[in-house]
Protein backbone atom coordinates (compact mmCIF):
# COMPACT_ATOMS: atom_id res chain seq x y z
CA UNK A 1 0.00 0.00 0.00
CA UNK A 2 1.39 3.39 -1.02
CA UNK A 3 1.67 5.91 1.82
CA UNK A 4 1.26 9.57 0.87
CA UNK A 5 2.62 12.28 3.15
CA UNK A 6 0.97 15.64 3.47
CA UNK A 7 3.10 18.32 1.74
CA UNK A 8 3.63 20.18 5.03
CA UNK A 9 4.73 17.00 6.80
CA UNK A 10 7.06 16.18 3.90
CA UNK A 11 8.61 19.66 4.05
CA UNK A 12 9.13 19.43 7.80
CA UNK A 13 10.74 16.01 7.41
CA UNK A 14 13.18 17.33 4.78
CA UNK A 15 14.06 20.34 6.94
CA UNK A 16 14.63 18.08 9.94
CA UNK A 17 16.94 15.82 7.94
CA UNK A 18 18.89 18.81 6.63
CA UNK A 19 19.13 20.21 10.15
CA UNK A 20 20.50 16.91 11.50
CA UNK A 21 23.00 16.72 8.65
CA UNK A 22 24.24 20.25 9.28
CA UNK A 23 24.54 19.58 13.00
CA UNK A 24 26.68 16.52 12.31
CA UNK A 25 28.96 18.47 9.98
CA UNK A 26 29.23 21.30 12.47
CA UNK A 27 29.97 18.80 15.23
CA UNK A 28 32.75 17.20 13.18
CA UNK A 29 34.15 20.65 12.40
CA UNK A 30 34.04 21.56 16.08
CA UNK A 31 35.79 18.33 16.99
CA UNK A 32 38.53 19.12 14.46
CA UNK A 33 38.87 22.59 15.92
CA UNK A 34 39.02 21.20 19.43
CA UNK A 35 41.71 18.70 18.44
CA UNK A 36 43.71 21.45 16.77
CA UNK A 37 43.42 23.63 19.87
CA UNK A 38 44.47 20.80 22.18
CA UNK A 39 47.46 20.12 19.93
CA UNK A 40 48.37 23.82 19.98
CA UNK A 41 48.14 23.98 23.77
CA UNK A 42 50.27 20.86 24.10
CA UNK A 43 52.93 22.28 21.80
CA UNK A 44 53.12 25.41 23.96
CA UNK A 45 53.25 23.51 27.26
CA UNK A 46 56.53 22.55 28.94
CA UNK A 47 56.68 18.76 28.61
CA UNK A 48 58.83 16.83 31.08
CA UNK A 49 59.71 13.11 30.95
CA UNK A 50 59.51 11.38 34.34
CA UNK A 51 60.00 7.91 35.81
CA UNK A 52 58.47 6.08 38.81
CA UNK A 53 61.38 7.11 41.04
CA UNK A 54 61.70 9.23 44.16
CA UNK A 55 64.02 11.52 42.16
CA UNK A 56 60.90 12.86 40.47
CA UNK A 57 58.81 13.37 43.62
CA UNK A 58 59.17 17.19 43.66
CA UNK A 59 57.92 17.23 40.05
CA UNK A 60 54.96 14.98 40.97
CA UNK A 61 54.07 17.05 44.04
CA UNK A 62 54.26 20.31 42.12
CA UNK A 63 51.88 18.84 39.54
CA UNK A 64 49.35 17.33 41.95
CA UNK A 65 49.37 20.31 44.34
CA UNK A 66 49.00 22.79 41.45
CA UNK A 67 52.26 24.62 42.21
CA UNK A 68 52.90 25.09 38.50
CA UNK A 69 49.57 26.84 38.14
CA UNK A 70 50.56 29.26 40.91
CA UNK A 71 53.40 30.40 38.70
CA UNK A 72 51.20 30.40 35.59
CA UNK A 73 53.13 27.72 33.71
CA UNK A 74 51.58 24.73 31.95
CA UNK A 75 53.77 21.71 32.77
CA UNK A 76 52.75 18.34 31.33
CA UNK A 77 54.33 15.12 32.47
CA UNK A 78 55.21 12.29 30.12
CA UNK A 79 55.47 9.13 32.21
CA UNK A 80 57.92 6.34 31.34
CA UNK A 81 59.13 3.25 33.22
CA UNK A 82 62.49 3.19 31.47
CA UNK A 83 65.29 5.77 31.45
CA UNK A 84 65.98 4.77 27.85
CA UNK A 85 62.43 5.83 26.96
CA UNK A 86 62.90 9.13 28.78
CA UNK A 87 66.09 9.75 26.84
CA UNK A 88 64.49 8.74 23.54
CA UNK A 89 61.84 11.39 24.16
CA UNK A 90 64.57 13.94 24.90
CA UNK A 91 66.55 13.00 21.80
CA UNK A 92 63.47 13.10 19.57
CA UNK A 93 62.24 16.39 20.98
CA UNK A 94 58.79 15.20 22.05
CA UNK A 95 59.64 16.63 25.49
CA UNK A 96 61.61 19.71 26.45
CA UNK A 97 63.15 18.17 29.56
CA UNK A 98 63.26 15.15 31.79
CA UNK A 99 64.99 12.93 34.31
CA UNK A 100 68.30 11.44 33.21
CA UNK A 101 71.83 11.10 34.61
CA UNK A 102 75.31 12.45 33.97
CA UNK A 103 76.46 9.34 32.11
CA UNK A 104 73.43 9.42 29.79
CA UNK A 105 73.95 13.17 29.29
CA UNK A 106 77.46 12.50 28.02
CA UNK A 107 76.16 9.66 25.83
CA UNK A 108 73.51 11.97 24.31
CA UNK A 109 76.12 14.64 23.67
CA UNK A 110 77.96 12.06 21.58
CA UNK A 111 74.70 11.77 19.62
CA UNK A 112 74.81 15.56 19.12
CA UNK A 113 72.01 16.26 21.59
CA UNK A 114 73.00 19.08 23.94
CA UNK A 115 71.37 19.29 27.38
CA UNK A 116 71.24 22.08 29.96
CA UNK A 117 71.23 20.73 33.52
CA UNK A 118 68.49 22.27 35.68
CA UNK A 119 69.41 20.44 38.86
CA UNK A 120 71.12 17.46 40.39
CA UNK A 121 68.67 15.05 42.04
CA UNK A 122 68.81 13.55 45.51
CA UNK A 123 68.34 10.02 44.22
CA UNK A 124 70.62 7.10 44.88
CA UNK A 125 71.04 3.59 43.54
CA UNK A 126 71.50 0.39 45.49
CA UNK A 127 72.91 -2.86 44.16
CA UNK A 128 70.62 -5.49 45.69
CA UNK A 129 71.25 -9.23 45.46
CA UNK A 130 68.61 -11.91 45.18
CA UNK A 131 68.40 -13.63 48.57
CA UNK A 132 67.96 -17.04 46.93
CA UNK A 133 71.36 -16.59 45.23
CA UNK A 134 72.91 -16.34 48.72
CA UNK A 135 75.20 -13.53 47.60
CA UNK A 136 76.51 -11.46 50.52
CA UNK A 137 79.58 -9.87 48.92
CA UNK A 138 80.39 -8.36 45.54
CA UNK A 139 83.00 -11.02 44.75
CA UNK A 140 80.27 -13.67 44.95
CA UNK A 141 78.63 -12.20 41.83
CA UNK A 142 81.19 -14.08 39.73
CA UNK A 143 79.42 -15.66 36.73
CA UNK A 144 76.13 -14.04 37.80
CA UNK A 145 73.73 -11.55 36.22
CA UNK A 146 73.36 -7.92 37.28
CA UNK A 147 70.40 -5.94 35.90
CA UNK A 148 71.21 -2.39 34.78
CA UNK A 149 70.94 -0.01 31.80
CA UNK A 150 73.70 0.40 29.24
CA UNK A 151 75.51 3.75 29.02
CA UNK A 152 73.86 5.02 32.20
CA UNK A 153 74.62 5.65 35.86
CA UNK A 154 73.91 1.98 36.65
CA UNK A 155 76.37 0.85 33.97
CA UNK A 156 79.01 3.14 35.47
CA UNK A 157 78.18 1.97 39.01
CA UNK A 158 78.56 -1.69 38.03
CA UNK A 159 82.09 -1.01 36.79
CA UNK A 160 82.79 1.21 39.79
CA UNK A 161 81.65 -1.49 42.24
CA UNK A 162 84.09 -4.04 40.83
CA UNK A 163 86.98 -1.62 40.40
CA UNK A 164 88.87 -3.20 43.30
CA UNK A 165 87.03 -6.53 43.48
CA UNK A 166 88.37 -9.68 41.87
CA UNK A 167 85.97 -12.32 40.60
CA UNK A 168 86.95 -15.74 39.27
CA UNK A 169 84.53 -15.35 36.32
CA UNK A 170 82.98 -12.34 34.56
CA UNK A 171 79.95 -10.50 35.96
CA UNK A 172 77.26 -10.30 33.30
CA UNK A 173 75.73 -6.86 32.71
CA UNK A 174 72.11 -7.55 31.74
CA UNK A 175 70.20 -4.65 30.24
CA UNK A 176 66.78 -4.34 31.90
CA UNK A 177 65.67 -0.76 31.36
CA UNK A 178 62.26 -0.80 33.06
CA UNK A 179 62.96 -0.19 36.78
CA UNK A 180 59.75 -1.88 37.95
CA UNK A 181 60.41 -4.90 35.72
CA UNK A 182 63.96 -5.02 37.07
CA UNK A 183 62.61 -5.13 40.62
CA UNK A 184 60.11 -7.87 39.77
CA UNK A 185 62.77 -9.98 38.05
CA UNK A 186 64.98 -9.74 41.14
CA UNK A 187 62.13 -10.64 43.49
CA UNK A 188 60.96 -13.50 41.23
CA UNK A 189 64.45 -15.07 41.26
CA UNK A 190 65.05 -14.28 37.57
CA UNK A 191 68.06 -12.04 38.25
CA UNK A 192 70.99 -12.49 40.63
CA UNK A 193 71.29 -8.79 41.43
CA UNK A 194 69.89 -5.47 40.25
CA UNK A 195 70.50 -1.75 40.58
CA UNK A 196 67.36 -0.22 42.08
CA UNK A 197 66.40 3.36 42.93
CA UNK A 198 63.90 4.37 45.60
CA UNK A 199 61.18 3.32 46.26
CA UNK A 200 61.90 0.03 44.43
CA UNK A 201 65.01 -0.53 46.58
CA UNK A 202 62.94 -0.32 49.77
CA UNK A 203 60.45 -2.84 48.37
CA UNK A 204 63.32 -5.25 47.70
CA UNK A 205 64.85 -4.74 51.14
CA UNK A 206 61.50 -5.40 52.80
CA UNK A 207 61.48 -8.73 50.94
CA UNK A 208 64.82 -9.53 52.66
CA UNK A 209 67.05 -9.08 49.61
CA UNK A 210 70.50 -7.87 50.80
CA UNK A 211 72.20 -4.62 49.74
CA UNK A 212 75.69 -5.08 48.30
CA UNK A 213 76.44 -1.45 47.47
CA UNK A 214 74.88 1.97 48.03
CA UNK A 215 75.90 4.85 45.74
CA UNK A 216 75.01 7.28 48.54
CA UNK A 217 77.65 5.78 50.86
CA UNK A 218 80.24 6.36 48.15
CA UNK A 219 79.02 9.97 47.88
CA UNK A 220 78.03 9.48 44.24
CA UNK A 221 75.15 11.57 42.96
CA UNK A 222 74.65 11.08 39.23
CA UNK A 223 70.96 11.84 38.69
CA UNK A 224 69.94 15.08 36.98
CA UNK A 225 66.94 16.87 35.52
CA UNK A 226 67.91 18.47 32.24
CA UNK A 227 66.37 20.31 29.29
CA UNK A 228 67.21 20.15 25.61
CA UNK A 229 69.33 23.19 24.73
CA UNK A 230 67.55 23.59 21.38
CA UNK A 231 64.12 23.36 23.00
CA UNK A 232 64.68 26.18 25.49
CA UNK A 233 66.65 28.62 23.34
CA UNK A 234 64.00 31.35 23.35
CA UNK A 235 62.60 33.70 26.00
CA UNK A 236 59.24 31.91 26.15
CA UNK A 237 60.76 28.53 27.02
CA UNK A 238 63.38 30.03 29.34
CA UNK A 239 60.60 31.74 31.26
CA UNK A 240 58.78 28.41 31.54
CA UNK A 241 61.88 26.68 32.89
CA UNK A 242 62.48 29.42 35.46
CA UNK A 243 58.89 29.00 36.70
CA UNK A 244 59.29 25.22 36.69
CA UNK A 245 62.28 25.69 39.01
CA UNK A 246 60.30 27.93 41.37
CA UNK A 247 57.56 25.28 41.63
CA UNK A 248 60.19 22.54 42.05
CA UNK A 249 61.80 24.39 44.95
CA UNK A 250 58.40 24.96 46.56
CA UNK A 251 57.65 21.23 46.31
CA UNK A 252 61.02 20.37 47.91
CA UNK A 253 60.20 22.65 50.85
CA UNK A 254 56.78 21.04 51.23
CA UNK A 255 58.15 17.47 51.16
CA UNK A 256 60.86 18.33 53.68
CA UNK A 257 58.31 19.96 55.96
CA UNK A 258 55.58 17.31 55.89
CA UNK A 259 57.59 14.15 55.11
CA UNK A 260 57.18 11.38 52.56
CA UNK A 261 54.18 9.75 54.22
CA UNK A 262 52.19 12.96 53.84
CA UNK A 263 52.54 12.45 50.10
CA UNK A 264 52.04 8.68 50.14
CA UNK A 265 49.06 8.97 47.79
CA UNK A 266 51.17 10.74 45.17
CA UNK A 267 54.09 8.32 45.59
CA UNK A 268 51.73 5.35 45.24
CA UNK A 269 50.06 6.89 42.18
CA UNK A 270 53.29 7.56 40.30
CA UNK A 271 55.64 4.85 41.64
CA UNK A 272 53.19 1.94 42.05
CA UNK A 273 54.18 0.94 45.59
CA UNK A 274 51.99 0.43 48.66
CA UNK A 275 51.84 2.33 51.92
CA UNK A 276 53.99 -0.24 53.72
CA UNK A 277 56.87 0.42 51.30
CA UNK A 278 56.41 4.19 51.50
CA UNK A 279 56.49 4.21 55.32
CA UNK A 280 59.77 2.24 55.21
CA UNK A 281 61.68 4.53 52.82
CA UNK A 282 64.65 6.09 54.67
CA UNK A 283 64.33 9.76 55.53
CA UNK A 284 65.11 11.75 52.41
CA UNK A 285 65.85 15.47 52.19
CA UNK A 286 65.11 17.22 48.92
CA UNK A 287 67.37 20.13 48.01
CA UNK A 288 66.54 23.19 45.98
CA UNK A 289 67.94 23.13 42.47
CA UNK A 290 71.72 22.78 42.49
CA UNK A 291 74.36 21.84 39.98
CA UNK A 292 76.05 18.40 40.04
CA UNK A 293 79.37 18.04 41.83
CA UNK A 294 82.41 18.48 39.60
CA UNK A 295 83.74 15.12 40.80
CA UNK A 296 80.61 13.31 39.58
CA UNK A 297 80.76 15.08 36.21
CA UNK A 298 84.39 14.04 35.74
CA UNK A 299 83.64 10.42 36.65
CA UNK A 300 80.73 10.26 34.20
CA UNK A 301 82.72 11.89 31.41
CA UNK A 302 85.68 9.60 32.03
CA UNK A 303 83.46 6.52 31.84
CA UNK A 304 82.08 7.61 28.45
CA UNK A 305 85.43 8.36 26.81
Amino acid sequence: MEIKLHPIVLSLTVLLLLSCSQSKEEQQKLTRQERAELKRQDSLALKVAVMPMLDCLPIFVAKERHFYERFNVDVRLRRFNSQMDCDTALIGGSVEGGLTDLVRKKWMEKKRVSLDVATSTTGKWQLIANRVARVKQLKQLSDKMVAMSRYSATDFLTNYAFKNVRTTDPVFHIQINDVNLRMRMLMNNEMDAAWLPEPQATAARLAKHPVLMDSDKDNLSLGIIAFRTKSINNSYRKNQVSKFILAYNMACDSINKYGLEHYSGIISQYCHVDVNVISSIPKTTFSHVKMPKEKDIELANGFMK
